[in-house]
């Protein structure tokens, strides 16, 4: 069921809008090599357990709303760890963190934190997403293992690239806040 908590998003979207987001006077290069003269922080947005908790909850909601179940939430370190632990944490959930590269030693795991095992369902959160690429690396990691990835659900959406990619892999995404919503130009697929 719906959170009945105060408007959660309102106060997530504050939140990101206030402390995470600044225009530069100098364009500066994204994830996905293209030019923006806006910078979205998301990991600034949340550095205090209030904060992180504020926006965590509003993605947890998001999730129940669109139908997202998930038995465990994380992403691509470093992006994704907040957030993935926030949610963790409001949602009662699993955590996991996907390295970037593979440990070389004790275990050799891609995927730290919880075990993610075939027929896990996950959550892919982010804290901003571009055109998604870092994401779908987190997606392939997981699903080797055989986890379903229920969703995907970044704390920003700089464009709609990262939406058009997931769905052609049936893939529910929602992003907290869009571009739209922040009133920036959107990445391009490139």
């Amino acid at each position: 069921m719906f959170s009945d908590r105060p408007n959660t998003w309102q106060a997530a979207f504050d939140l990101i809008r206030t402390r995470g987001y600044e225009r530069r006077e100098e364009p500066f290069t994204l994830a996905s090599g293209q030019l923006s003269h806006d910078y979205i922080d998301g990991k600034y947005a949340v550095d205090t357990g209030e904060r992180l908790s504020i926006v965590s909850r509003a993605v947890a909601d998001l999730a129940e709303r669109t139908g997202i179940e998930f038995d465990a939430v994380g992403g691509l370190t470093m992006g994704a760890d907040p957030l993935a632990h926030g949610v963790a944490m409001v949602a009662g959930k699993a955590w996991f963190s996907v390295r970037k590269e593979q440990k070389n030693r004790g275990r050799e795991q891609w995927i730290e934190g919880t075990r993610i095992e075939s027929g896990t369902r996950v959550l892919l959160v982010d804290d901003v997403i571009s055109t998604g690429g870092s994401t779908e690396i987190a997606f392939d990691r997981v699903t080797a293992v055989g986890a379903v990835v229920t969703g995907v659900i970044p704390m920003v959406d700089r464009g709609d690239v990262a939406a058009g990619r997931f769905a052609k892999r049936g893939v529910p995404f929602a992003a907290l806040v869009t571009y739209r919503d922040l009133g920036i130009e959107p990445v391009k697929d490139v």
